[in-house]
């Protein structure tokens, strides 16, 4: 008896494949040390990032802007530059930042008051080095044939 696939389940399997395969380069210890450049610095998030719940929701976002800019790399190796590539997953990369900005405004309980302009620009710093490294990575590994 064969077992009937269809295209997306074998779409979602690659795509799984090719999440696990690019995460492996990733180390906890960037994700702490980038976390605590970006955001330990600044007067608002500071103490926020000493709580364990924030700085694991900025290990998430980090992740998905991470895997973002790895899955759009392939643009790159076609010969597209980063930046039009950037442009085509725009509205995920934003709402990647949104969510972030959000969750921090949340749990700063409303003490941002004239910062949250400042807060926003450092949530879209965060996610586009991520989004980078993602897709810097990615390309290396469309160019070594290891995707």
């Amino acid at each position: 008896m064969n077992v009937i696939t269809t295209f997306k389940e074998k779409k979602r399997e690659k795509q799984i494949k090719y999440e696990r395969s690019i995460l492996r380069e990733l180390s906890i210890k960037i994700l702490k040390e980038r976390v605590r450049h970006y955001f330990g610095s600044s007067r608002l998030t500071s103490s926020l990032v000493m709580n364990e719940g924030i700085e694991e929701a900025c290990y998430d976002v980090a992740i998905e802007a991470y895997l973002l800019g790895a899955k759009f790399s392939r643009f790159g190796y076609y010969g597209e530059a980063m930046n039009e590539a950037r442009e085509r997953c725009h509205k995920e990369e934003k709402h990647i930042v949104d969510t972030l900005y959000n969750f921090f405004l949340y749990w700063a309980g409303g003490d941002e008051g004239i910062q949250s302009e400042s807060l926003y620009y450092l949530c879209e710093q965060y996610v586009d080095s991520w989004w980078r490294e993602g897709y810097q990575r990615g390309e290396k590994r469309y160019k070594l044939k290891m995707h």
